[in-house]
């Protein structure tokens, strides 16, 4: 079986009429390394997609399977171990605490689930070398500048090592020359740690960068 599994989901709103279907039995298989892009109109559920697989939303039918594990099957408590443990996110806003030094918003993730340890923190500091931040992680958000900023998110996405890396729209806040840097950064990164990348985006440039790309019309996955 593959490592990631969605299975024909469905998502449906409920309006005072009927209800609205945004997504209309969506398939993918996805394994370690593989990384697939999510072009579509504003409006045509690429974000909700991407909740539904990161777990932050459910499906109105359907199922998503990471690592063998059915995340329907998990209680509250559980699938938010599940997902700090396996899944990372880079939105289009960064979401640093603007309180906590590069390094400490890298070790967000860790935090929440214990305290930190040597392994962790020396994992962080990796990261925020490995993103061209290596001099700059004593630095609180307000010093660095959009570029880094996103470069630190990314760092926190990777730090618990997850098996699917998930990226809304990530180069979306950046300039022309920032974007096709953190978009080649994430790709870089996902090959070096193994993990599952997938990326919504209105870019064409970024998407042409993916092993796969698909285009959200109707409900349903396209081929662009």
């Amino acid at each position: 079986m593959s490592d990631f599994v969605a299975r024909d989901l469905v998502k449906e709103f409920e309006t005072p009429t009927e209800p609205l279907r945004i997504l209309d039995g969506v398939s993918v298989t996805l394994d370690r390394g593989q990384n697939l892009a999510v072009i579509g109109d504003s409006g045509s559920g690429k974000s909700t997609f991407l909740h539904i697989a990161g777990t932050l939303d459910s499906p109105t039918s359907g199922s998503v399977e990471l690592l063998g594990t059915d995340v329907s099957q998990l209680g509250e408590a559980q699938l938010a171990h599940f997902r700090n443990e396996n899944i990372g996110f880079v939105f289009q806003e960064h979401h640093l605490l603007p309180q906590l030094t590069a390094l400490e918003n890298v070790l967000i993730p860790v935090v929440a689930t214990g305290s930190t340890n040597r392994s962790s923190i020396d994992r962080a500091k990796m990261l925020l070398e490995s993103v061209g931040l290596a001099e700059r992680m004593t630095h609180r958000p307000a010093a660095l500048s959009g570029g880094e900023r996103q470069r630190v998110a990314v760092a926190r996405a990777l730090v618990r090592q997850p098996a699917l890396l998930l990226a809304d729209e990530p180069t979306g806040s950046l300039d022309t020359v920032n974007a096709e840097k953190i978009g080649q950064l994430l790709l870089d990164l996902q090959h070096q740690n193994d993990t599952i990348l997938i990326c919504v985006t209105h870019s064409s440039s970024l998407a042409g960068l993916f092993q796969e790309r698909v285009r959200l019309e109707s409900g349903r996955f396209v081929k662009p």
